[in-house]
């Protein structure tokens, strides 16, 4: 038997140490999350990165973070 299981992708942020604005800046990420949730329930979802990168970017314009994009197996 075979069986598919679909790749899972993570934003993965980071933050400069000491940076002062971290903390509204994880507001504003989790913002996307819950705004992306059904019921106040995450979520699981093959596009949620295309769905909201430019979010993402538009916020790291903003924060001065970094972001990449990893696959979890």
């Amino acid at each position: 038997m075979k069986v598919r299981i679909p790749k899972h992708r993570e934003f993965l942020i980071k933050f400069e140490e000491g940076y002062p604005l971290e903390k509204e800046a994880w507001k504003e990420l989790n913002k996307i999350v819950e705004d992306y949730s059904v019921d106040g329930k995450s979520v699981r979802s093959e596009t949620f990165i295309e769905d909201n990168e430019d979010k993402v970017k538009a916020l790291q314009e903003k924060y001065e973070f970094t972001y990449e994009i990893i696959e979890k197996k």
